[in-house]
């Protein structure tokens, strides 16, 4: 039997994708599967899931980078750590980088969030959908609000991370595997970037910088141990691995209880972060005197214009934040951050006053204040109710004992 060139052009389409699952369209046409709730994972996958020793219906975890514009799913091999099986580009998430704060701000959520069965909704609008889950405890306890923050498919979004309808086939078809394997909650990890020593030191000067570094202990766990970390609220801070005294429970509101580290754990992130100081200091003197522009979505989106080609008016991809974004030298961040403050300003002019006339803010300060703008909380909002003490976990410190 012979094919004719376009069955040929399609087979090696095919085959130059096959083992490969990180492009913002599939090998899949979503429209031809018939039951999206059931639909089953390719070989490719499979086959690589046998490969590096896992189980079909083992746990999993994601993982989302806002600035690569990147999705993971980890999955538990047999001797319980975990490894990345397949890598997707978001095609859209909202805002800029940073936490989501309240109803309305068009930020996507950041942080550690638990995933149930019940997150996944199979009748959704965006073909299909995994709620974040967000607000979680933390998010109450400093009182921010939101609803309907989604993983989705249909690609457009505000405050969600939108995906494809033909990658969102497999992240669901992850999720329920694992969920159908006894999988009671998938953690979904949230992070602004990769929490390199390089990255941070490149965003050091964003007002933000203080709850990454919460998040980072949390990232750190992960990257140590190749488990998702054991999480905890009190105090309003996140708290990873910990073990609790015995008798005591943690409450997000309250004040943290006597906590220690599991001795092996703190030796591995002890190593681990001697290496990490040592690259951070390097990275800050590669970025003395330098700060990163974080761009708008409206920016982002100014460069996804090839993306689109092929698609219809429907497929709104936001761009990337690493594209769009820039490194300035500190005077040329405070004439753009000027630039864009006096474009924003009303023509009239209001009469000069002593707080006006004040000298201009350092460059650290602008971008404390300018560079991404954190919506402040709604103060019609209720206030967030009392969350109640956790019930005592099996303690984390167990895996260190095997």
């Amino acid at each position: 039997m012979r094919l004719n060139p376009t069955a040929l052009l399609m087979i090696a389409l095919a085959m130059g994708l096959a083992g490969c699952n990180d492009t913002l369209d599939s090998v899949v046409d979503p429209s031809t599967v018939k039951n999206k709730v059931e639909y089953q994972l390719p070989s490719r996958v499979l086959d690589e899931m046998k490969a590096k020793g896992m189980e079909r219906n083992s746990p999993i975890a994601m993982r989302i980078f806002k600035e690569e514009g990147v999705l993971e799913i980890w999955k538990a091999k047999t001797n319980n750590r975990f490894d990345k099986i397949a890598e997707y580009q978001i095609c859209a998430w909202s805002g800029r980088l940073g936490p989501k704060i309240k109803e309305g701000d068009r930020q996507a959520p950041e942080g550690f969030y638990p995933l149930s069965p019940y997150h996944l909704n199979p009748n959704s609008k965006y073909f299909l959908a995994i709620n974040t889950g967000y607000p979680n405890r933390y998010d109450q306890a400093n009182g921010r609000n939101g609803t309907n923050l989604m993983i989705h498919g249909a690609c457009s979004s505000s405050g969600c991370y939108s995906m494809t309808d033909a990658q969102i086939l497999e992240i669901y078809a992850f999720a329920r595997d694992a969920f159908k394997g006894g999988q009671q909650t998938v953690q979904l990890q949230a992070f602004p970037f990769r929490m390199t020593a390089d990255n941070m030191a490149r965003h050091q000067h964003s007002p933000h910088y203080d709850f990454w570094k919460m998040l980072k202990v949390g990232y750190d766990n992960f990257e140590v141990t190749k488990r998702p970390p054991e999480v905890g609220v009190c105090d309003r801070k996140y708290v990873f691995n910990q073990q609790i005294e015995e008798g005591k429970t943690l409450s997000a509101a309250a004040a943290c209880p006597p906590m220690t580290t599991p001795p092996a754990l703190q030796m591995a992130l002890a190593s681990y972060n001697t290496q990490y100081e040592r690259d951070f200091a390097k990275a800050s003197r590669k970025y003395d005197g330098k700060i990163w522009y974080d761009p708008t979505e409206a920016e982002r989106k100014a460069l996804v214009a090839e993306m689109r080609k092929g698609h219809d008016l429907a497929y709104a991809p936001t761009g990337s934040a690493l594209k769009a974004g820039k490194l300035l030298k500190i005077e040329e961040f405070e004439k753009l951050v000027a630039e864009k403050d006096a474009a924003a300003k009303p023509v009239a002019a209001p009469a000069t006053t002593a707080a006006s006339a004040r000298p201009p803010a350092k460059a650290a300060e602008v971008a404390q204040t300018a560079s991404v703008p954190v919506p402040q909380v709604n103060p019609l909002a209720p206030a967030p109710v009392a969350q109640a003490a956790e019930e005592p976990k099996k303690p984390f410190w167990k895996f260190w004992q095997k």
